[in-house]
């Protein structure tokens, strides 16, 4: 008795499967080793297939359906018609890339700094946002909040878009000769702003926490787009 025996098979030149090694224990066949690992065409259609695998497809690919899903995430912010995409399928992608560029734009230039702007530096405008979003998910799961962690610092980076855009109009109003008429726009701009990255969300958070206690969650996420929106406001330079 063999424990261990391997044969290809007396007709091997007319099997399909010619070249493989069948292993065999008891002299029973087992299984076919084979020489390489495929993946159907088929299961890689849908990202929700269980047989789904990117180790395969182009990185490009990979890169242009993740940039494509921030993108849809940003059109449900600024119209909120959907909001179930935004906290079943989150990431952090957006919000990193928003809280990047906020942190990029406001941050104080060397020559601010000697006349006393007092603009924020990088790393503080990244912290105020990322704790701030942390302190907010963990006083909503104190509350009884049902949604999970990851996904109310998804929803508080993503609702950061209406603040982002009002910075990218307020920036390219200060080009101009200051005047009280400009500085009234750039103010309607920052309330905005803050009230529809507020609005946005409570609507997609405020189903997740229990009744009687919505003004406790709705209150730090208020205060937290309010310093973002200030942050905004008073960035001159």
């Amino acid at each position: 008795m063999d424990f261990l025996n391997t044969n290809t098979g007396q007709n091997n030149f007319n099997n399909p499967n010619g070249g493989h090694t069948a292993i065999y224990i008891d002299d029973r066949p087992i299984n076919n080793v084979e020489g390489r690992m495929t993946v159907s065409g088929s299961l890689m259609q849908n990202i929700g297939d269980p047989g789904f695998n990117t180790l395969d497809e182009p990185i490009k690919t990979t890169i242009m359906r993740d940039l494509k899903a921030v993108g849809m995430k940003f059109k449900h912010v600024l119209y909120l018609k959907e909001k179930n995409t935004l906290l079943k399928e989150w990431d952090l992608w957006g919000p990193l890339m928003l809280c990047t560029f906020m942190a990029m734009v406001l941050q104080a230039s060397p020559d601010s700094i000697q006349v006393g702007d007092g603009g924020p530096e990088f790393a503080e405008v990244f912290v105020i946002i990322w704790i701030g979003s942390v302190i907010i998910t963990l006083n909503s799961k104190l509350l009884g909040g049902t949604i999970s962690f990851f996904q109310s610092v998804c929803v508080l980076g993503y609702c950061l878009l209406p603040i982002v855009i009002a910075l990218i109009l307020c920036r390219f109003i200060l080009i101009f000769e200051q005047t009280n008429f400009l500085f009234f726009i750039r103010f309607a701009i920052s309330i905005g702003s803050f009230l529809w990255a507020t609005y946005a969300s409570v609507v997609f958070l405020g189903d997740s926490q229990p009744q009687g206690k919505k003004a406790l969650a709705v209150y730090p996420i208020f205060l937290f787009y309010f310093i973002m929106s200030w942050l905004v406001l008073s960035h001159t330079v």
